[in-house]
């Protein structure tokens, strides 16, 4: 055998290490905390938040103004629990339960591994922040969103028929399956992919800043967990108007309705048309409401895990 050659063992995979898999002590293995401590944030924010999101969805499926079925938010809330009770506000629920877990473990798994690759253990300058949660959105919408938002909005959607057909989570997923094809969950990528990468983009650069401006001088300094939440609902605002009109083309094209749109652009042109730019703005309040008080939340339970586990997990 030629000494000069060097050995590379064959099970040797760098990715494993890069993504926490196999990572030594020290800050590599942060990808799969990440994962970890978003999944079980997930899961515990939509539970609390959940109404306000049933609420955004279905004033955005409200389309014309002759044909509207709510006058507005409370109007929207007394209806539903009139017509089928409180846990009405929690139709759905389950649909977004058995994908927030996924999604939010993906975001952040996404997030600490790229800034991992791009900043090292350093701090992240306002690019890298953009760029990583960029990739965080781009990452979730793919694995998790799409799949999980489809689903959710036909379910909504099929409650405002006076015949609802589907009867729970896997009877109605597999109706649309067996009707649609696996295409049919997948509905809206392209503008869910655009909605989460800046949604993902604008919420970790915001984050980042205020901390950076509350640390000062001093990276060391650590962010009361109440102050992460405050800054949390800045950035979940920041999101919201500075992507709704994207929010909306994706309920829309998600929606029982969506065969009449050819195209992600040939569905903004008809909203223009038919309903004017105001329309792009539909649900934002409840929006609001709901991302401010569901990315406070988020951000304050996966920093309290996140330094749980720098005490707990090497």
């Amino acid at each position: 055998m030629d000494g000069s050659k060097k050995f590379v063992s064959p099970f040797y995979r760098p990715w494993m290490t890069t993504y926490g898999a196999a990572a030594p002590a020290g800050g590599s293995n942060k990808g799969l905390k990440g994962i970890v401590a978003g999944g079980i944030t997930g899961g515990i924010e939509i539970c609390i938040t959940y109404p306000t999101e049933y609420v955004k969805t279905q004033i955005q499926l409200d389309e014309k103004a002759g044909a509207r079925k709510y006058n507005g938010i409370m109007d929207c809330v007394k209806k539903t629990v009139k017509s089928h009770g409180v846990f009405g506000l929690y139709r759905g629920l389950s649909v977004l339960l058995y994908g927030s877990i996924p999604k939010s473990a993906v975001r952040f798994g996404a997030f600490e591994a790229l800034s991992t690759q791009i900043g090292g253990n350093g701090e992240l300058t306002a690019t890298q922040r953009v760029l990583c949660g960029l990739g965080a959105g781009v990452s979730e919408a793919i694995l998790a969103v799409t799949p999980m938002e489809t689903v959710k909005v036909k379910f909504i959607n099929d409650q405002r028929l006076e015949k609802p057909r589907f009867k729970g989570f896997f009877h109605g997923t597999s109706i649309i399956i067996r009707e649609q094809g696996i295409s049919g969950v997948y509905q809206g990528l392209m503008p869910t992919i655009l909605k989460q990468g800046t949604n993902q983009a604008i919420r970790f650069y915001v984050m980042g800043a205020l901390k950076n401006l509350y640390k000062g001088d001093d990276p060391n300094k650590p962010v009361p967990k109440l102050l992460v939440g405050v800054f949390g609902m800045a950035a979940g605002a920041a999101s919201v108007y500075g992507n709704t009109p994207l929010d909306v083309v994706k309920t829309r094209m998600q929606g029982l309705e969506a065969h009449k749109y050819k195209s992600t652009v040939d569905c903004m042109l008809q909203i223009w048309k038919k309903e004017g730019p105001t329309a792009f703005y539909k649900g934002t309040v409840p929006r609001l409401s709901r991302v401010c008080l569901d990315v406070g939340i988020t951000f304050m339970i996966y920093d309290s895990f996140m330094d749980l586990f720098k005490k707990v997990w090497p």
